[in-house]
């Protein structure tokens, strides 16, 4: 029975000390932040805190690699110096587009001057239209309208002279 006492006041001071300040001799265990806090101020990208920006990749060290006559693989038909040239054309062509796609970035139509423009706020006759139904088409090659000549400035269309009349299904 003495020992049952002597390990419930074991226990009891066990319990006490446990939840007690710090500053009763206790050492501190203050968290000094929480794991959520920790991985959410993580800077995955510390060194170069910009390689996944859009338009990145100019700042890297991109190269394709040198063709060696007698080492690198070079498809039928051509020797080692034409297919440098051909490799370095369409490196060159890929970098172009992606130079422009880039300059395209963050650039975006205000929605409120496309909504005023389309008549929306006024009387809805964008919803009236049978043709379009309030949507905005691309400009295509080709006239789609059946006339010769420019329609609304909208088109390269131009008149062939010795071409029949008739629009795009050939009626007279």
């Amino acid at each position: 029975m003495q020992s049952v006492t002597i390990v419930l006041a074991l226990v009891a001071v066990a319990a006490v000390q446990g939840f007690a300040p710090a500053s009763q001799g206790r050492a501190g265990t203050a968290v000094q932040g929480t794991i959520f806090d920790a991985v959410a101020g993580m800077d995955l990208f510390a060194p170069k805190k910009d390689q996944n920006s859009y338009g990145a990749r100019n700042s890297k060290n991109l190269k394709i690699g040198d063709i060696k006559a007698g080492k690198s693989y070079v498809p039928n038909g051509l020797d080692a110096k034409q297919y440098a040239a051909l490799r370095g054309k369409e490196q060159k062509k890929k970098a172009d587009n992606y130079k422009r796609n880039v300059a395209k970035a963050g650039v975006f139509e205000d929605y409120t001057e496309f909504y005023t423009k389309r008549g929306t706020d006024l009387s809805q006759d964008w919803a009236k239209n049978k043709n379009t139904l309030g949507h905005r088409f691309a400009k295509t090659k080709f006239d789609w309208s059946g006339k010769d000549g420019k329609n609304n400035d909208t088109t390269a269309a131009v008149k062939t002279p010795g071409k029949k009349k008739g629009g795009m299904f050939g009626k007279k």
